[in-house]
């Protein structure tokens, strides 16, 4: 519509009528699209020859993410909610009804999905038992009313005191980023050192190599394959740059998180039901143990709750399927 009203052009059959009529496949490719998070992202496609104008889409190892080249128009924590939306099951069942933890939960021993099975009694299994793809056993389970109750009881154990003791909440949410960061500059400091040393030396080279081939003292093919060479080095090498400065930057995307998870926990201050929505506003992923005593109907499940406001996995919440005890940030 924007290219039809500037230029005239009805490609893709534009309908003046209805302006913001969007495919639903279109939105998708939207919301998948880490440009509007602020990423380049290169080598999507690719062509078997030169002589071939078709391109193919590339395989996922061999697309190349470059993250933070660009201003965002989109924070990486809200693309990374929506991206968590997107997994798990998408429709719902025979029943009319929706997994709400389907993308959440996970395996803490092979981690593997775990699925919800219906029945008489609704319960989690892990999905690498079930096409025997790991060591899981059959006892890898745990009923879907436990998951609720435990990430409930977490959920309001958390909110409250991020609510009631903001400032310890704070300090304690990042105290171990810190103790991160201070460690990743101090490992990758001397390595960017090194990088940007190499940088300066391939300039000096490929000005070597064009003043050897201004004077003739080697020929132009010989000068075209040596400076494709180190150029190719050279960008290899800046782009090493950018992904370390990116990792630097985590601490400040760690405290963003560490106050939104505040201020959300002031909105909601009720939580009389666990709900999709506090789910993709709080938690990150569910890890589920299996329980010590196989088959046991007293021993409990441990479960592993991560909080939207940890940048790397790490902090925590822990939980037991056969108790409300909750301790926070549990390494």
């Amino acid at each position: 519509m924007y290219e039809f009203r500037k230029t005239g052009s009805r490609s893709g059959n534009p309908n003046p009528d209805k302006p913001y009529h969007w495919a639903q496949a279109t939105v998708r490719k939207m919301l998948l699209n880490r440009v509007y998070c602020g990423d380049t992202v290169n080598f999507k496609t690719y062509t078997k020859s030169n002589k071939l104008k078709k391109r193919l889409n590339n395989s996922p190892e061999n697309i190349l993410f470059f993250e933070d080249t660009h201003e965002p128009i989109v924070d990486r924590m809200t693309f990374d909610l929506v991206q968590k939306h997107f997994e798990g099951r998408k429709r719902p069942d025979k029943r009319g009804e929706m997994d709400m933890f389907a993308g959440y939960l996970y395996c803490a021993d092979c981690g593997a999905r775990m699925y919800l099975r219906r029945g008489e009694i609704n319960n989690y299994s892990c999905s690498g038992h079930s096409k025997r793809g790991t060591d899981c056993t059959s006892a890898h389970y745990i009923r879907a009313t436990e998951v609720e109750r435990v990430v409930l009881s977490a959920l309001r154990h958390v909110t409250s005191f991020a609510r009631e003791q903001s400032d310890k909440f704070y300090k304690q949410a990042m105290q171990r980023g810190e103790e991160e960061s201070k460690r990743l500059l101090r490992d990758t400091q001397k390595q960017q050192n090194e990088l940007n040393a190499r940088v300066k030396q391939l300039d000096n080279i490929i000005a070597t190599l064009y003043e050897d081939r201004a004077i003739g003292r080697i020929t132009p093919e010989r000068y075209d394959q040596l400076s494709t060479k180190y150029e190719q080095e050279q960008a290899d090498i800046k782009a090493k740059l950018e992904q370390m400065t990116a990792k630097n930057e985590s601490q400040k995307l760690r405290e963003s998180s560490v106050k939104r998870f505040i201020q959300d926990a002031w909105r909601f201050i009720e939580m009389p039901k666990l709900t999709p929505e506090l789910l993709r506003t709080f938690i990150k992923r569910i890890e589920v143990h299996e329980k010590e005593q196989k088959f046991s109907r007293s021993c409990g499940n441990r479960l592993d709750i991560y909080f939207t406001f940890s940048i790397e996995s790490g902090m925590i919440v822990d939980g037991t399927a056969s108790s409300e005890e909750t301790k926070l940030f549990a390494s």
